[in-house]
């Protein structure tokens, strides 16, 4: 039988994977704001994550958030935005989770930290690759409403996580296997794209 306390564990730590993948900064921002004021008592019982709630760390995630803000919705700005977070943004989800987690055995410090950071990369991979996609087209409001959107997301995983930690284990496996279907997709339709502009290249070369 599984132990519902390891689920609950493991669903937080999963959740600030997948979470941190998408926007770590509003994560560790909106997450530090629960613990300070109260909002959250789940968040109790994760006595560590006492850390988040400091001024200086609410201090930089929030100035940091309000930057990812505005790059997150000019197109190609967010796409490099992107590629420089891509070690940053696990790196932030396995940190996350060890400071949710605390003291655990070693067998489950590594179980969880290997999860989190895998599960980053894979919501940070969906996130990048949907919006290089995105980016293919001339407007930018598409743009703005995907990161309204993931913001949207970010907030409601910290809220599931907060009122159903066992559940949301779960849940966030669900997610990482959407993410995985939406790498797929997002990359065999750049690759055509890519394939299209070759062509051209190649056409207007043998013309030239």
């Amino acid at each position: 039988m599984i132990d519902m306390d390891i689920l609950e564990m493991l669903g937080v730590a999963l959740g600030f994977g997948v979470l941190a993948g998408v926007n770590l900064y509003l994560t560790v921002f909106a997450t530090g704001l629960a613990v300070r004021f109260g909002w959250l008592d789940i968040f109790e019982k994760f006595t560590d994550l006492s850390m988040l709630a400091d001024p200086w760390v609410l201090g930089i995630s929030g100035v940091m958030f309000v930057m990812e803000a505005f790059a997150d919705k000019i197109p190609w700005v967010d796409s490099t935005w992107d590629v420089i977070h891509t070690g940053i943004r696990p790196i932030g989800g396995v940190i996350l989770s060890m400071a949710a987690l605390g003291e655990l055995n070693p067998t489950l410090t590594l179980i969880a930290g290997l999860l989190t950071g895998g599960t980053s990369l894979i919501s940070h991979t969906a996130k990048a690759s949907t919006r290089a996609a995105i980016n293919l087209s001339p407007e930018p409001f598409t743009n703005i409403v995907a990161s309204t959107t993931e913001d949207a997301c970010v907030l409601g995983g910290l809220s599931i996580m907060a009122f159903a930690p066992t559940t949301s284990f779960f849940i966030f496996i669900a997610v990482v296997i959407i993410a995985l279907l939406i790498i797929w997709k997002s990359f065999k339709f750049l690759k055509q794209v890519w394939g299209k502009i070759i062509g051209v290249i190649r056409g207007k070369t043998l013309r030239a």
